[in-house]
């Protein structure tokens, strides 16, 4: 049997917007009435899950799902980085945002780092595979980067290539520890 799993961004929050460093502020009103008009558009499920983040929580309670936080999806740890816009640490850190942005090992900031969360979120996925059906998950872009990098055995370095934009989809299935990225998916199909 297959998983068909449906990976959703959140709606656009202040740190966003700010090129912030998630602080787990809350989403802008913008982007809250943004996923409750695309409510109707989120497919069914057997299950549904979400970083536990307060922007994802209130982007999958917004789309109508009643979703259950899981852990393994938290957004990467950024240490003291967190809650600091990318223009601040680049200007104070300039080396360890060079090394942050060219080694996917390099956790400068004293968190996580890319690579610890494409492996945390891998097997977070791969264990997905045990119960087929559909799942919807919202989640961090940075988690939803490590998801489709572990589904595609791709390099970790390959995170920082894949744009994820608010309330947008990433669909992947598999089944026995494969994994396969549906793309070229017709304008305004599910």
């Amino acid at each position: 049997m297959t998983v068909r799993l449906t990976l959703v961004s959140p709606a656009t929050s202040e740190a966003l917007r700010a090129v912030r460093f998630d602080d787990d502020g809350p989403l802008d009103p913008a982007g809250i009435a943004r996923a409750e008009a695309l409510a109707p558009s989120v497919g069914p499920s057997s299950r549904a899950y979400v970083s536990p983040s307060r922007r994802c929580r209130r982007t999958a309670e917004a789309l109508g799902l009643a979703a259950e936080p899981v852990e393994a999806l938290a957004g990467c740890v950024m240490g003291r980085w967190r809650g600091r816009t990318l223009e601040a640490v680049a200007a104070a850190e300039e080396a360890g945002i060079t090394a942050w942005l060219s080694d996917p090992a390099a956790a400068p900031h004293g968190g996580e780092s890319l690579r610890d969360l494409r492996i945390r979120v891998g097997a977070w996925l791969d264990g997905l595979g045990d119960d087929p059906g559909r799942v919807t998950v919202v989640a961090e872009p940075d988690v939803i980067r490590a998801a489709t990098v572990h589904a595609l055995a791709a390099p970790d370095a390959m995170a920082w290539r894949l744009d994820v934009r608010p309330l947008t989809a990433v669909h992947l299935t598999g089944r026995a520890g494969r994994w396969n990225l549906r793309a070229g998916e017709p304008l305004g199909q599910p």
